[in-house]
């Protein structure tokens, strides 16, 4: 199944994707997709439903963020093994854990905008996890049963806040817009193997980044154990699980964002992205 929310920004409604393509308006059974119903219980129960008869929405309505009100958008790094090998890092030994803000969640076509005084803005196409159920201590042979489904996300970067200001990764991760987050919320047994699915970004048309998450050095199974021995997640909890290489910090020479560039990008069978780039305006 293919949940997700549309409309005005700060006024979305739940909705689903039917078999031809049809948004259909889920308001009728469900307020929201937040951490409240974003259960592994609540999705099951909504995908048994016979939904052809719900109300279809005009395609070209606006798509939100596939979870909203989120109370953690956490992220792994350095987990593709030829993206750690682009911008000189070893191989971690253990997945290296941070965390965005929340406030940087956006629909997957909403602008990137470019932070005050930001000269490296950079792309990351990359597979998420939204959980499911609360989650502590779970081992690795049964993690993927606390997902809830999976999302395609923009882990946009600004690399100078991020390495060159000291402190930790937060800070260059957080902007407004800088966690286009969907379409589509894809529920485990719809999204297939998620060690197997391929992950593509271009800018202004060119192909940077064309990769399969067989690459990952710690899978999704492998990071939902690890992050449960040290936090419980919980439902509607979003896991960025990072990316692979071509990222403009790892390109020579390298490349980062201007206003009027345009970010497209998808995850194999989660659905695609298309962000323009503009400057800031406050």
């Amino acid at each position: 199944m293919k949940f997700l929310r549309y409309g005005p920004i700060g006024r979305e409604k739940p909705g689903c994707l039917d078999q031809e393509g049809n948004i259909r308006d889920l308001s009728a059974l469900i307020a929201d997709f937040t951490p409240d119903t974003v259960t592994c219980e609540e999705l099951t129960a909504l995908a048994d439903r016979n939904l052809s008869d719900l109300p279809v929405v005009d395609p070209q309505t606006r798509i939100g963020p596939c979870v909203g009100s989120a109370r953690n958008f956490y992220a792994v790094g350095l987990n593709y093994a030829r993206h750690a090998r682009e911008t000189n890092n070893p191989e971690p030994k253990e997945p290296v854990l941070f965390s965005k803000s929340t406030s940087s969640i956006c629909g997957p076509n909403d602008p990137i905008i470019l932070p005050r005084g930001s000269v490296k803005t950079d792309w990351e196409v990359e597979l998420g996890i939204i959980i499911g159920r609360p989650c502590s201590y779970v081992s690795e042979d049964d993690a993927l049963d606390y997902v809830a489904g999976f999302a395609t996300i923009n882990d946009v970067s600004e690399r100078a806040y991020q390495i060159e200001r000291g402190g930790q990764w937060i800070k260059g991760k957080s902007s407004p817009n800088f966690g286009p987050l969907g379409p589509w919320l894809v529920t485990p047994d719809e999204a297939g193997d998620p060690q197997n699915l391929s992950l593509r970004l271009s800018v202004n048309g060119e192909t940077v980044q064309n990769s399969t998450t067989a690459d990952m050095i710690f899978s999704v199974a492998e990071i939902i154990s690890y992050m449960s021995g040290f936090m419980r997640l919980m439902p509607g909890d979003i896991i960025a699980t990072g990316t692979p290489e071509g990222v403009g910090m790892g390109l020579t020479p390298q490349r980062f964002l201007n206003a009027g560039d345009v970010v497209e990008l998808s995850v194999e069978g989660l659905g695609s992205q298309r962000q323009t780039v503009v400057a800031n305006q406050q």
